[in-house]
Formats: C-alpha cells, structure tokens, sequence
C-alpha cells in the first residue's frame, strides 16, 4: 500500500506511524500544534506538566516498535527500574510487599519521551511529521475513505487515514457526514481534579525508591504518585474526586497528608520545591463503542484517547494506546476486524478504572452485586499482598496489562490469600 495519514503527532498517532511504516511506502502524521524543536510542554497535550506513567508492558512494546529508544531515553536521564522492588505502591490502604516482579518501569517526563518518540518517528524512511496542518473532514469515494481535508482546504489522498486525534476527535461526527450512524459512548462522571509540582530529588529521598502510588479509597478519595525523573526531578502528581489539592506548598503537603500513606507528605515537607505548581481537571471517562457498529467505512481507523479515554490516575492511557498501535501490524486491517482487536486491549484497563472508580463517593452509577463481591474479594487479596510478594507481584502483572484481572482469583491466587492471613475470602461469581 502506498499512503497512510494518521491525525495527530500524539504518543498514540506517534506510535500507529511506527507500525504503519512497516505496512505502507509514505506515512504523513498531521498535528494541528507548532511542535517543539526542543523537548517541551506544548498546547495540544494539557497534562504533560503532570505525571505520566509508562507501564512496563507500554515500554516493551514501545522498544519492539522503535528498537532500542529506552535506551535512548535512559542516556538523556530516564531511569528504569523494578516495578516492585523499586516502588511503594499503597492500594486498598494497603502496602504492598516488595520483591522483584521483573516488571521493568521507564520514569521519563512527558515532554522528553514525545521528544524522543517523535524524534524517532520522523527519522523512519517514508515517514513525515507535519505541524500547523489542522484536519477538518475526510474525503470519500463510492463509500471509502480516501483522505483527508486540511483547514485551508489542502486534500491529502491516502489509502489510509488512523484518527488520533485524542479526546476531541471529529470521527463520529465525520460517520454522520458519510452516512453512518456513530458509536455508541459509555461515559464514567468521575470529576478528577489534580494538582502537580516538581521537586529536586536527592539520592536518599524514599531510600532510593523511584515510585510512589497510593490508590484512592472509598474512605479517602484521594490519591498521588511520585515519579523520579530526569535533571534529578521529583514529579508528584495530587488528585482527588470533586476537589483537588491547593497549590501554595503547605497546603499541597497538607492535602498529602490527608492520603490513606505519609510517603508523599513526608517527601513533599523535605525536597527543595522548582518550578510552577498546575493544576487539571477532567470531568469524564469516556469509551466509544466502535465495535459495536455493524458498518463502518472502508479506509478509516481510529485509535488512543479517541477510542478510549480513561481515567488518567491510573496511567493506563499510552500503554493502552501502544498496544493499539501494535494491532496496526495485523494483516487485516478492515475497519470492524481492527476494532474487535482492540476492544480486547480495551476491555481489561476498562474494568479496572471503571470498577475502581464506581467505589468512590461522587463518582455517578451504581455497583452491581457482582462488582460488590469483586472489591469485597479484592480488600482481602491487599490484605494478603502487604506480606506475600507474590500476590503483589501478580497484582503489577494485572495493573500493568500483562495478566488478565480474573488471574487475581486463579485456584492459586485463592490458597495464598486465604494462606497469608487476610479475613476470609468471599466466593466471586464466574
């Protein structure tokens, strides 16, 4: 095939022209933004002053689709390390316990990993990174896609056209322009606001740890992370469901006190504040139905924040969208056949934002029976995961999208949670 166009010089639109050039002579990324020469912030990507968190399965196939960048990133300052061994991670109230998981994480800022990816992008034979280039339709053909249109009304041809243009994609109103009715939408009010600031990082800051994440729990709402990053940086991230933290510092260390851990309290009151606090709202989760439709034109993908776009404390959205871009190697790349792909990848991180989140006070919907009997289950795996490192560790592999979630209630995940001193227990529905 001769030309792909992917909307979008996001992670996900960055990554979908890494497997497309493999596939196709010319891939042209539109972006409608100025990109940065230098690695920095810029207007089309509004969280990338906060914390952003690469999964360990995002940065394997990140490395298998651009061989050799986290080493790249490593030498500019990233750093890896073991997602148990060199992490505290505090859910459910609980601590859980170290060990090694051989889950290897990436801490690197947002601005020098989209740098780094783009820069790697753009150098790919047949591949072009276009900025101030602002998609406005599609163009068609007898029913297919076959290309699109820019703002000064340029027609870009393509056999190909993968929409990642994020949370505010024009696809679905593009299928009612073509004549095709638009996805059905699940939509999650959660109402997160966060608050980050940056910090110098000391070596004996946590003891050498490069992670903190403690969970929200129905109790408390509120959660936080702390990443490690390059130029010797803490990055810790606040959030809380329907009010987030204040931004003057004490107020900032007095919000983290109030976290169900005093791991980020502690480091906020000793680390040397830099930079300027931010601040970010956002209102929904929201999951577009496309495999659902039982027509969809020829020609046409979409993919990333414009298929899903979750709950951003959990940090699932560029290892979500990583695998996506994978599914871009398939053979098939009809449009209904590409979507079944990707629901898969979907479906689980869903689950688990989706079902995390109805928990919590002020996020709207109901938990079902079934639901209520999985936390109940859950309460009493983190009970028993503060002390056995092995159920930690099956817990990473779960929440870092390499095992499925029913794996936590395998025969053998079972015994050890009822071997390992958590309360009894309760059966979970098939």
């Amino acid at each position: 095939m001769d030309h792909a166009v992917v909307i979008g010089a996001s992670m996900a639109g960055l990554l979908s022209a890494a497997a497309l050039h493999r596939r196709f002579a010319l891939v042209t990324v539109l972006d409608r933004d100025t990109l940065p020469a230098a690695d920095a912030h810029r207007r089309g990507v509004a969280q990338s002053r906060h914390a952003h968190g690469l999964l360990a399965k995002g940065r394997e196939v990140m490395d298998a689709l651009l061989p050799g960048v986290t080493a790249e990133l490593v030498a500019q300052g990233a750093s890896t390390g073991d997602l148990q061994r060199q992490a505290r991670h505090i859910h459910a109230g609980k601590r859980l316990a170290r060990g090694d998981s051989g889950l290897t994480g990436l801490l690197v800022s947002r601005p020098l990993l989209e740098g780094q990816v783009r820069r790697r992008v753009s150098g790919l034979s047949g591949v072009r990174v276009l900025p101030n280039r602002t998609v406005t339709g599609l163009l068609s053909q007898e029913g297919r896609v076959t290309g699109v249109r820019l703002a000064d009304g340029e027609p870009i041809p393509a056999d190909l056209v993968v929409d990642a243009a994020g949370r505010g994609s024009r696809t679905p109103y593009w299928l009612g322009e073509l004549g095709h009715q638009p996805p059905q939408e699940d939509r999650v009010t959660i109402d997160l606001r966060y608050g980050t600031r940056e910090f110098r990082r000391a070596h004996d800051h946590l003891g050498g740890d490069l992670v903190v994440v403690i969970g929200p729990t129905p109790d408390s709402p509120r959660g936080g992370v702390a990443l490690a990053l390059e130029d010797d940086r803490w990055i810790v991230t606040l959030a809380g469901y329907g009010e987030g933290p204040p931004l003057d510092l004490a107020g900032f260390a007095g919000y983290a006190a109030t976290l169900p851990a005093p791991d980020l309290g502690h480091l906020i009151r000793s680390a040397e504040p830099i930079g300027e606090p931010r601040t970010y709202r956002n209102p929904t989760a929201v999951r577009r139905r496309y495999e659902r439709l039982s027509r969809f034109p020829d020609g046409l993908l979409v993919t990333g924040d414009a298929v899903c776009a979750f709950n951003p404390l959990y940090g699932q959205g560029m290892t979500v969208a990583a695998l996506q871009a994978k599914a871009l190697l398939d053979l098939d790349l009809r449009p209904l056949p590409y979507f079944r792909r990707i629901a898969a990848v979907v479906d689980a991180p869903w689950e688990i934002t989706v079902g995390g989140d109805l928990r919590l006070p002020g996020v709207e919907g109901g938990l079902t029976p079934k639901m209520r009997m999985v936390h109940a289950y859950l309460d009493r795996f983190h009970a028993a995961a503060a002390h056995d490192p092995e159920l930690a560790r099956r817990f990473l592999r779960v929440t870092n999208l390499y095992d499925a979630p029913t794996s936590l209630m395998s025969p053998v995940a079972l015994l050890r949670v009822l071997r390992n001193g958590a309360p009894r227990a309760v059966p979970v529905p098939a």
